[in-house]
């Protein structure tokens, strides 16, 4: 690894990026760097422009893609480079405003009523029913599970941001359930062998299995069960405002794409003009 590339390793690490993006990020840039074949600090920004018109308009890779590549390269530029960035003359990429997946009640229910394997059924409760991302519930530990306050212990939360989502009852008594048989070590759902928490292939795959055995939307992903405990928690009555701090969500405005998907609350909604006591026909 070149000079620059270890600097700019080092650099994420101090900012407190996850080893996954540190990898991600320093492969990127060094990919980068390479197709340009120039020094690091011979780069300029047509450099830049050209990389990232060429993996949209012939490589055709998705907008996240490329802005993920255009984050990496910023910071590098920015920070491991010290050089200034010119937003005006490399804009990111616009990505299309997409509505989250989100299946109804009944739809959850068959996924984890037909999950025979204790194991597969608790992760698919607790990612569900605490609303987490995939990520956050393979690195929970049992020490994260308050049975006392009925909370769960979110540490690993995107940005490196920790808090605390609700505990279900029944969330409660199923992972006692699977703690006594299972009796996992120091991650609530590890590898029995190496006591290393699972990937997250493991419950994507099965939540790929259980949605095409039962014949559920084909786009609908793991993500999909965190996406339903928002919106079913709107359906409930529950203030956006709890369901946000819930979530992680640093803005609300993320929160509220969740309003979207309960339209036809709506239209069953009434006027507060109609709760008062005015005479309509006065005129």
């Amino acid at each position: 690894m070149s000079e620059h590339l270890s600097k700019f390793k080092m650099d994420l690490e101090l900012k407190g990026y996850s080893p996954r993006t540190v990898d991600t990020y320093t492969r990127w840039v060094s990919f980068f760097i390479n197709s340009c074949g120039l020094p690091p600090d011979q780069l300029a920004d047509d450099h830049i422009r050209d990389f990232l018109h060429h993996a949209i308009t012939v490589k055709k890779l998705s907008r996240s893609y490329v802005n993920s590549n255009y984050s990496a390269i910023r910071f590098f530029f920015e920070t491991t480079l010290n050089r200034p960035w010119n937003m005006k003359h490399i804009p990111r990429v616009k990505c299309p405003s997409k509505l989250p997946i989100a299946l109804s009640p009944d739809q959850v229910q068959k996924i984890i009523k037909s999950t025979n394997n204790l194991k597969h059924k608790t992760m698919l409760v607790t990612c569900y029913s605490a609303g987490l991302r995939v990520g956050e519930l393979m690195n929970l530990k049992p020490t994260d599970i308050f049975s006392d306050s009925m909370q769960i212990r979110v540490r690993s939360g995107k940005g490196a941001k920790e808090r605390y989502t609700v505990l279900s009852k029944a969330n409660l008594d199923l992972l006692r359930t699977y703690f006594k048989r299972y009796r996992p070590h120091e991650f609530l759902f590890e590898n029995d062998r190496t006591h290393k928490p699972l990937t997250t292939r493991t419950i994507q795959k099965t939540f790929q299995e259980r949605r095409e055995a039962l014949g559920l939307p084909e786009d609908a992903t793991i993500h999909s069960l965190r996406h339903s405990f928002a919106t079913h928690l709107l359906q409930l009555g529950t203030d956006i405002v709890v369901i946000q701090k819930l979530l992680g969500h640093h803005d609300l405005s993320t929160t509220s794409k969740y309003l979207h998907l309960i339209s036809g609350e709506v239209s069953r909604t009434l006027s507060p003009f109609d709760a008062m006591d005015v005479y309509h026909d006065q005129y």
